[in-house]
C-alpha cells in the first residue's frame, strides 16, 4: 500500500514529529508498505524536478530514511520559516497535497498546532484524502485544554474522577500582565471555573498556554515571586492563558486504542517535572508500565480515558494524562489526539504491555483509518 507519513510542520513539537514520523515510516516499510516521509511545511522542494512533476515516483524509489537525533531543544520556528525556498503563504509545502492525493492513506505523524488542531484533517476531508486518527472537530476541540475541561468536567466527576479547578484569561495584551499577576498573587482567591464547591486557585498553581503540547508553555509556580515570569513565558505561545489548581501527586498516562483502554504508564522524572526535555531525552525519566497503583485507581483511569475519548468524538487512538494524589484521587489533566510515536513515547509502551508490537500498532492505526474513511488494505 502507498502511504504518506506526514510529519514536521510548524509547531513547537516539530522535532518530536520528525522523530515519530521517521519511526512510523520505517515500521510500515518493514511490514511491506511503500511508505514515504513528507515534511508538511518544507514539502518536496529538495527533490529533483522529475519528482516535483510526478510525486508518485517516490512510492517506487522510497528514499532512504535519515536517523533523527533529538537534541531536547525546542525548534526555532522562525528559522524553519526562513529556510523554505518556496515562497507561499500555504502551510502545505511544495507538492505535499499532490503526493497525499496519490497515497492510499496519509498517516498523520504531526504533533501540536498546525497538525493536531484539526486544520489538516479538515483539508483532507474536503479533498477526500483518507488519513489516520481523529477527525477535524474532535482534534480542534481537544487541542484547547479549556474547551476540553468544559466538555468533560461534569461527565467525569459523575464517575468519581476529578478535574483540577482552573481560571481562564482570553485575549491577553501586554498591558494586562500586571493585573493578572496581582490577581494570581493576591490574598483573595480566584474562584475556579465550573466549581460548585468553593474550589479556588492559589499559589502554588500551574500556568499554561491552553493550546500547547509536550509541556512547552507550562510553568509550575510555587511562589508568588515566580508568577510574572511564568505568565510572560506562556504568553510567548499565544494570547490566551490557563491557570490551573496545582495537584501534588504522581503523573500517569493512559491510552485508548480502538475504544479500549491500555495499561497505564507511571511517569517519574529524575529531575523537575515531566517537561519537554524530560519527555524526550533518553534516561531522563523512569516510565513504569503498568503504573504502580491500585486496581481501583487503574480502573478509574481506564474509565476516564475512554469517557474522554468518546465524549470528545475521537477516533482510533488517544492518550489521556492524569495526576494521582497522595489520597489516590484521580485528576484528569488533558487528552492528546496524536500522541507521540518516538522511541521513548508512551502509547507504544502501553501497546507492548498487551502484546502489540510497534509495527502492529502502526498497522492497526492505518487499518482503522481505512475502515472509517474509505480505501482498502493491500
Amino acid at each position: 500500500m502507498n502511504i504518506v507519513v506526514l510529519c514536521g510542520g510548524l509547531s513547537t513539537e516539530r522535532k518530536i514529529s520528525l522523530s515519530s514520523g521517521t519511526k512510523i515510516c520505517g515500521a510500515l516499510r518493514d511490514r511491506g508498505h511503500k511508505a514515504v516521509l513528507v515534511d508538511l511545511f518544507l514539502g518536496l522542494e529538495d527533490m529533483d524536478e522529475r519528482i516535483i512533476a510526478d510525486p508518485g515516483i517516490l512510492f517506487e524509489e522510497l528514499p532512504p530514511l535519515e536517523q533523527v537525533v533529538f537534541d531536547g531543544i525546542a525548534p526555532d520556528l522562525d528559522k524553519v520559516r526562513a529556510s523554505r525556498r518556496w515562497k507561499s503563504p500555504s502551510l502545505f509545502g511544495l507538492g505535499v497535497l499532490d503526493i497525499c492525493r496519490r497515497a492510499d492513506v496519509v498517516f498523520i505523524g504531526l504533533h501540536g498546532m498546525n497538525g493536531e488542531d484539526g486544520r489538516v484533517q479538515a483539508t483532507f476531508d474536503m479533498l477526500g484524502i483518507p488519513y489516520t486518527g481523529s477527525g477535524y472537530l474532535g482534534a480542534a476541540m481537544t487541542m484547547d485544554k479549556m474547551i476540553t475541561k468544559h466538555m468533560v468536567k461534569t461527565v467525569l466527576e459523575s464517575r468519581g474522577i476529578h478535574v483540577p479547578g482552573w481560571k481562564e484569561y482570553h485575549g491577553v495584551a501586554p498591558s494586562d500582565i500586571d493585573r493578572i499577576v496581582k490577581e494570581l498573587s493576591g490574598d483573595a482567591c480566584m474562584q475556579a471555573e465550573g466549581s460548585e464547591d468553593g474550589c479556588s486557585i492559589r499559589v502554588p498553581c500551574v500556568v499554561k498556554t491552553p493550546t500547547g503540547g509536550s509541556s512547552v508553555g507550562v510553568v509550575i509556580v510555587h511562589h508568588k515571586e515566580e508568577l510574572e515570569a511564568a505568565v510572560r513565558e506562556c504568553l510567548r505561545y499565544g494570547n490566551d492563558l490557563l491557570v490551573e489548581e496545582y495537584i501534588e501527586g504522581r503523573e500517569f498516562t493512559c491510552a485508548v486504542l480502538e475504544d479500549r483502554a491500555l495499561p497505564s504508564v507511571e511517569i517519574a522524572p529524575k529531575t523537575n517535572f515531566y517537561d519537554y526535555t524530560n519527555k524526550y531525552r533518553a534516561g531522563a525519566t523512569e516510565e513504569i508500565c503498568p503504573g504502580r497503583c491500585s486496581a481501583e485507581v487503574e480502573e478509574l483511569m481506564h474509565t476516564a480515558a475512554v469517557t474522554v475519548h468518546r465524549t470528545m468524538g475521537l477516533s482510533t487512538y488517544s492518550r489521556s494524562d492524569f495526576i494521582i494524589s497522595k489520597n489516590d484521587d484521580v485528576y484528569f489533566l488533558e487528552v492528546n489526539t496524536l500522541p507521540g510515536m518516538t522511541p521513548t513515547s508512551l502509547v507504544p509502551q502501553e501497546a507492548a504491555a498487551v502484546g502489540i508490537s510497534y509495527g502492529e500498532l502502526c498497522e492497526m492505526i492505518v487499518r482503522d483509518a481505512l475502515k472509517m474513511r474509505g480505501g482498502q488494505m493491500q
